[in-house]
């Protein structure tokens, strides 16, 4: 799972960065959301799901996983 944020779409309420801090951040000149780590583990990645369910501006989004080889 990959995540993106547009920028352009925020509106800073923080609720990504309260429901998964290890993931977005927040500028601390504009509020806007900073994407900390684009790909997560496996243990915060339910978090950032949430943290994308809670964004009012639909700001957060999600790459499906890459194809595993095989």
């Amino acid at each position: 799972m990959r995540i993106q944020v547009d920028r352009d779409r925020c509106c800073g309420s923080g609720n990504c960065v309260v429901t998964a801090p290890e993931v977005f951040d927040q500028d601390d000149e504009d509020g806007l959301v900073l994407l900390r780590f684009a790909e997560p583990t496996s243990d915060v990645a339910d978090r950032a799901r949430r943290a994308a369910d809670l964004c009012p501006a639909g700001a957060i989004s999600f790459d499906p996983p890459p194809p595993r080889a095989g």
